[in-house]
């Protein structure tokens, strides 16, 4: 099937041709025209497949008539990420230049004043993250009636990052009799309840099972300790054990350890980078495009870069850390192996893992194959051993405490120089949130351990002395009473009579 045949108009064919695409991808062939028809769409695919041309080239046909009105979008596309808005609205560039459409993007990190600048002279498209979109809308700069079709683009990741009750506000703002394309890597209940409230009679168009992943990577589990640091070292072993390497993204849990990570690679000599949530947007944007350009070849991140990104030449994902949540493994390792290109994605494993992993698998039904042995080969770690004698909690900071009390009695199990300056940025910043936790411990301990090993005055169990008795003095063992002591004046032993 050609793209000549689903209905697009001259213009959108042009712009496709030109932009070297002949065949549609499975997803595109099967959406586009139900989408020309004015039918409600939900689309279900792998990341990689092409799901952003299934509604824009749709929807660049419709925009040919007519046009916006100020503060009065004609269509809306909502996206979870910036860089997800920001790569839609590329998009729209691309295969829209022989058409003079307004496209406003509204996202955090950029100017109010700018995007209102865009709105007011009337958008034929508007694209934006949900807490932008409210934004404008609650400051009187946006109305939402005149929609004629929304878009919402990677549903579960909208889940993942909270954002449903936002897309219940929005749909209910828009018209009831707008058009509603919704497009989704994975299906959980939350997902599915939305599409029964705010889609009708929709068109259910799925070209692979839910959750899985493309044939097109290979997958692979690498066995490592889970110390951070022999981790960092075993991911440096692998990067350079692939001789097809051109580009790869590593990915993180936690955005402190893409830092981490980030600067370890670089003092190996890495060309590598990092994004994260932190970072402004437009840091984040030029870090992006320094990868694009190839101007970077490891890019370290979170998962804020794990859904929709679409950088089409990606050879490897590696996840330094398992993901929590298993439906992130399907979108992490969707970065690679898109358009039909090969790809590679390594997991580094720990024994601590195990449950995530089990997750994986059971989600994407296949087992994965491991890279030189498993967990199982080798040696159980300190940490497990505590545990298994203990049942207590497994510290993240183990590796550190074994390797300082390793090296204060004479022995260390890997030399020093295996540490790199990661690991003793790691330590330092760690160490002062250690040492205020035991000044509070020792404060909130001091009084009452100061009570319990000082003995107890008995004053209040001796009877009191009788009139014109001195008072009797304290036993060697009692601490001396406070106040005049031995020394107590003659007028206050005078007897008053009852």
């Amino acid at each position: 099937m050609h793209f000549s045949e689903l209905g697009l108009s001259a213009k959108v064919l042009a712009a496709v041709e030109a932009a070297g695409y002949s065949e549609p991808t499975p997803i595109q062939a099967q959406a586009i025209p139900h989408a020309l028809a004015r039918r409600d769409v939900l689309g279900i695919a792998q990341t990689g497949t092409g799901k952003t041309a299934s509604f824009v080239l749709p929807m660049l046909t419709h925009l040919e008539k007519g046009r916006a009105r100020a503060r009065m979008p004609r269509t809306l596309i909502i996206e979870p990420t910036r860089e997800l808005a920001a790569q839609v609205e590329e998009s729209f560039v691309k295969y829209g230049r022989d058409q003079k459409l307004n496209v406003a993007l509204l996202i955090g990190g950029m100017s109010f004043e700018e995007q209102d600048r865009k709105i007011d002279r009337g958008a034929d498209v508007l694209i934006a993250t949900p807490g932008r979109l409210l934004d404008h809308f609650e400051r009187g700069k946006l109305l939402m009636t005149a929609v004629e079709i929304l878009v919402i683009d990677e549903a579960d990741r909208m889940l993942d990052m909270g954002f449903i009750p936002d897309i219940e506000r929005i749909c209910k703002l828009l018209p009831f009799t707008r058009q509603t394309l919704f497009f989704s890597a994975t299906m959980p209940p939350e997902i599915t309840r939305l599409t029964e409230q705010f889609l009708q009679n929709p068109v259910r168009v799925e070209v692979a099972k839910a959750s899985s992943t493309a044939q097109t990577v290979e997958q692979k589990l690498v066995a490592t300790r889970s110390e951070d640091w022999e981790k960092r070292e075993t991911l440096r072993k692998v990067i350079r054990q692939q001789d097809d390497l051109t580009n790869a993204i590593i990915f993180c849990n936690r955005k402190r350890d893409v830092s981490l990570l980030f600067r370890s690679l670089e003092k190996h000599g890495f060309s590598a980078g990092a994004l994260h949530g932190d970072m402004d947007q437009r840091a984040r944007m030029a870090m992006l495009d320094g990868f694009r350009k190839d101007k970077l070849q490891l890019l370290v991140a979170s998962d804020v870069a794990a859904r929709g990104l679409d950088i089409p030449a990606v050879s490897h994902v590696f996840n330094f850390d398992v993901p929590i949540h298993a439906e992130d493994y399907v979108h992490r390792i969707g970065r690679t192996g898109r358009a039909g290109r090969s790809g590679k994605a390594y997991t580094l494993v720990s024994r601590r893992d195990k449950k995530h992993l089990d997750a994986i698998e059971s989600l994407i039904g296949r087992q994965i194959e491991w890279l030189d042995g498993s967990v199982a080969d080798l040696p159980v770690e300190e940490a497990e051993e505590r545990t298994d004698r203990r049942g207590g909690r497994r510290g993240s900071s183990s590796g550190n405490s074994r390797r300082r009390s390793e090296g204060s009695s004479g022995r260390s199990a890997a030399p020093t120089a295996a540490v790199d300056s990661a690991d003793e940025i790691e330590v330092a910043e760690a160490a002062p949130a250690r040492e205020s936790d035991r000044s509070r411990n020792d404060r909130s301990r001091s009084r009452p351990e100061r009570a319990r090993s000082e003995p107890r005055d008995d004053r209040r169990s001796r009877p009191a002395p009788a009139a014109g008795q001195p008072a009797a003095k304290p036993r060697s063992d009692e601490r001396s009473p406070v106040g005049f002591g031995d020394e107590i004046p003659a007028f206050m032993l005078i007897a008053t009579g009852g």
